[in-house]
C-alpha cells in the first residue's frame, strides 16, 4: 500500500526542519508516542536504530525504526531552493513501512513537507488490516502532519488536547 499526503506549514523551512527534527519535542505532536529511544546512533540521524513504541486506543504497536536518509546532516543554513529530506523504515510485527518526507520552501515563510509512504504487510491479521481499513494509515499520517503544524504554528501540545 502506498499513497502520499502534504501540508503547508507557516514557518519558514529551516525553522521547521529543526522542529521536526529535535527529540524533545516529538511528544508534543506525534499523537499516540508512548516510546521513541535510539538503541544505536544519534537521534535523527542516518544509520540511526530506535525502539519506538505507538498507541491508539487499546492497540499497541512496537516496532524498530531506522533512518536511512537525512539530507542535509546539519539543519543550519541551508541552502535556499533545496530540499530537505528525511526518510526512515520501521519494522514490527507484520508490518513494514517506509516514510520519505522531504521539505521545501513554498514561499518566503512558508514549508510545503511532502510524505510519501510505504507499507508491506506479512502477518495474517496485519494483511486484513490492510485490506479492509486502507484508509486509516492515510489518516493517521495526515493528523499526524496536522498535529505538528498546530504544534510549529500555534505552540499546541496533543496532550493536552482533549479528543
Amino acid at each position: 500500500m502506498k499513497y502520499t499526503v502534504s501540508i503547508e506549514i507557516a514557518l519558514p523551512r529551516e525553522r521547521a526542519v529543526q522542529l521536526l527534527a529535535d527529540p524533545a519535542h516529538m511528544p508534543k505532536w506525534l499523537r499516540g508516542l508512548v516510546l521513541h529511544e535510539p538503541l544505536s546512533g544519534a537521534h535523527g540521524h542516518v544509520g540511526t536504530k530506535s525502539r519506538v513504541v505507538m498507541q491508539t486506543g487499546q492497540q499497541k504497536f512496537e516496532g524498530t525504526e531506522t533512518i536511512t536518509r537525512r539530507e542535509p546532516a546539519d539543519l543550519h543554513e541551508i541552502p535556499t531552493g533545496s530540499v530537505v529530506h528525511f526518510e526512515r523504515e520501521i519494522v514490527g510485527e507484520g508490518m513494514w513501512s517506509a516514510a520519505r518526507d522531504r521539505l521545501t520552501e513554498a514561499g518566503p515563510e512558508t514549508t510545503l513537507w511532502v510524505s510519501e509512504n510505504e507499507y508491506r504487510f506479512s502477518g495474517v491479521l496485519m494483511r486484513l488490516v490492510g485490506i479492509l481499513m486502507p484508509g486509516a494509515f492515510r489518516k493517521q499520517s495526515l493528523q499526524h502532519m496536522q498535529d505538528f503544524k498546530a504544534f510549529a504554528e500555534l505552540g499546541k501540545d496533543v496532550r493536552e488536547a482533549k479528543d
